[in-house]
Protein backbone atom coordinates (compact mmCIF):
# COMPACT_ATOMS: atom_id res chain seq x y z
CA UNK A 1 0.00 0.00 0.00
CA UNK A 2 1.29 3.33 -1.22
CA UNK A 3 2.29 5.66 1.73
CA UNK A 4 0.32 8.87 0.73
CA UNK A 5 -2.22 9.78 2.58
CA UNK A 6 -4.31 11.16 -0.39
CA UNK A 7 -4.03 7.36 -1.54
CA UNK A 8 -5.10 6.24 1.68
CA UNK A 9 -7.81 8.42 1.93
CA UNK A 10 -9.30 7.54 -1.51
CA UNK A 11 -8.94 3.77 -0.62
CA UNK A 12 -11.03 4.44 2.53
CA UNK A 13 -7.85 3.25 5.02
CA UNK A 14 -8.10 6.84 6.27
CA UNK A 15 -11.11 8.61 7.42
CA UNK A 16 -12.08 12.21 5.89
CA UNK A 17 -15.00 14.39 5.55
CA UNK A 18 -15.74 13.82 1.65
CA UNK A 19 -17.55 16.47 0.12
CA UNK A 20 -17.48 14.92 -3.26
CA UNK A 21 -16.58 11.97 -5.34
CA UNK A 22 -16.69 10.66 -8.92
CA UNK A 23 -14.49 8.76 -11.34
CA UNK A 24 -11.73 10.83 -11.34
CA UNK A 25 -11.91 12.98 -8.34
CA UNK A 26 -13.01 13.04 -4.66
CA UNK A 27 -12.77 16.51 -2.42
CA UNK A 28 -12.53 16.86 1.24
CA UNK A 29 -12.86 19.19 3.99
CA UNK A 30 -9.28 20.54 5.25
CA UNK A 31 -7.92 19.53 8.32
CA UNK A 32 -6.50 22.82 8.90
CA UNK A 33 -8.76 25.38 7.59
CA UNK A 34 -7.46 28.74 6.15
CA UNK A 35 -11.15 30.04 5.30
CA UNK A 36 -14.78 29.37 6.33
CA UNK A 37 -14.62 27.43 2.82
CA UNK A 38 -11.36 24.71 2.61
CA UNK A 39 -11.73 22.00 0.14
CA UNK A 40 -9.23 20.19 -1.19
CA UNK A 41 -10.05 18.50 -4.45
CA UNK A 42 -7.58 15.71 -5.01
CA UNK A 43 -7.39 13.01 -8.55
CA UNK A 44 -7.84 9.26 -7.94
CA UNK A 45 -4.34 8.82 -9.83
CA UNK A 46 -1.20 9.64 -7.34
CA UNK A 47 0.93 12.16 -9.64
CA UNK A 48 3.39 13.50 -7.16
CA UNK A 49 3.59 17.34 -8.25
CA UNK A 50 2.68 19.56 -11.28
CA UNK A 51 6.37 18.53 -12.41
CA UNK A 52 5.30 15.03 -12.87
CA UNK A 53 2.44 15.61 -15.05
CA UNK A 54 2.42 14.95 -18.17
CA UNK A 55 -0.40 15.72 -22.05
CA UNK A 56 -1.75 12.39 -21.25
CA UNK A 57 -3.09 14.20 -17.36
CA UNK A 58 -4.60 17.33 -18.81
CA UNK A 59 -7.81 16.26 -19.15
CA UNK A 60 -7.78 15.20 -15.05
CA UNK A 61 -5.92 18.79 -13.81
CA UNK A 62 -9.27 20.19 -15.87
CA UNK A 63 -11.97 18.29 -14.43
CA UNK A 64 -10.38 19.21 -10.86
CA UNK A 65 -11.06 23.20 -11.50
CA UNK A 66 -14.10 21.90 -12.65
CA UNK A 67 -15.02 20.33 -9.79
CA UNK A 68 -13.74 23.32 -8.15
CA UNK A 69 -16.33 25.45 -9.42
CA UNK A 70 -18.96 23.40 -9.29
CA UNK A 71 -18.10 22.87 -4.94
CA UNK A 72 -17.62 26.72 -4.90
CA UNK A 73 -20.93 27.07 -6.48
CA UNK A 74 -22.58 24.13 -3.96
CA UNK A 75 -20.79 26.33 -1.12
CA UNK A 76 -22.39 29.60 -2.38
CA UNK A 77 -18.81 31.32 -2.98
CA UNK A 78 -18.74 31.14 -6.74
CA UNK A 79 -20.24 34.72 -7.24
CA UNK A 80 -18.32 36.63 -4.32
CA UNK A 81 -15.18 34.65 -5.29
CA UNK A 82 -12.87 32.26 -4.03
CA UNK A 83 -8.96 31.07 -4.61
CA UNK A 84 -7.76 28.03 -6.15
CA UNK A 85 -4.11 26.98 -5.29
CA UNK A 86 -2.02 24.10 -5.73
CA UNK A 87 1.39 23.94 -4.15
CA UNK A 88 4.14 22.14 -5.84
CA UNK A 89 7.25 21.29 -3.84
CA UNK A 90 8.31 22.47 -0.62
CA UNK A 91 9.38 26.19 -1.17
CA UNK A 92 5.69 26.70 -2.28
CA UNK A 93 3.96 24.54 0.42
CA UNK A 94 3.36 21.39 -0.87
CA UNK A 95 3.18 18.87 2.47
CA UNK A 96 1.34 15.69 0.88
CA UNK A 97 3.14 14.95 -2.29
CA UNK A 98 0.19 14.01 -4.47
CA UNK A 99 -1.23 17.16 -6.57
CA UNK A 100 -4.37 18.55 -4.99
CA UNK A 101 -6.14 21.91 -5.26
CA UNK A 102 -6.80 24.13 -2.44
CA UNK A 103 -10.60 25.55 -2.65
CA UNK A 104 -10.27 28.75 -0.28
CA UNK A 105 -13.49 31.31 -0.21
CA UNK A 106 -15.88 33.21 2.21
CA UNK A 107 -13.67 35.52 3.22
CA UNK A 108 -11.60 38.30 1.15
CA UNK A 109 -8.53 36.97 0.52
CA UNK A 110 -5.14 39.24 0.67
CA UNK A 111 -2.55 40.07 -2.47
CA UNK A 112 0.39 39.03 -2.20
CA UNK A 113 -0.92 35.65 -0.80
CA UNK A 114 2.65 35.19 1.14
Amino acid sequence: MSECIFCKIRDGFIPAKLVHRDDHCLAIEDINPQAPTHLLVIPLKHIPTVNDLTVDEREVVGHLYLTAAKLARQRGIADSGYRLVMNTHRDAGQTVFHIHLHVLGGRPMEWPPG
